[in-house]
């Protein structure tokens, strides 16, 4: 799985990438069925949303991962950029589980 990160008005330092590879890069274990050779590519996007703003939900977390015949979105705006980030993570994830269950109720139902 190819991840790549976009930071808008926002500083991408190293300990930010490390808590993005460690937080979010972990979705590729939950979609290494999917993924033959890299073909899958998670899209985030971190920003913050204005720049006068000190309080209340200013930073912006978006991630775009496309499955072989889906594409999974979630995008949550938080008060703080890792709260938003763990959040883009559990939608994910939710969104994932649905996903895997369709397809294994689909299959299922072919064979009858």
């Amino acid at each position: 799985m190819k991840l790549n990160i976009k930071a808008t008005d926002l500083e991408l330092n190293d300990a930010m990438r490390t808590y993005i590879d460690e937080k979010i890069a972990s979705i590729s274990k939950w979609v290494k069925r999917y993924d033959g050779g890299n073909d899958l590519l998670l899209n985030l996007e971190i920003a913050r949303t204005t720049k006068h703003h000190h309080k209340g939900d200013v930073f912006y977390a978006e991630a775009t991962l496309q499955l072989p015949d889906r594409v999974l979105r979630a995008e949550v705006t938080d008060s703080d950029v890792k709260k938003a980030l763990l959040k883009v993570r559990s939608m994910l994830k939710r969104d994932l589980r649905k996903y895997k269950t369709a397809r294994i109720f689909k299959i299922r139902r072919k064979g009858r």
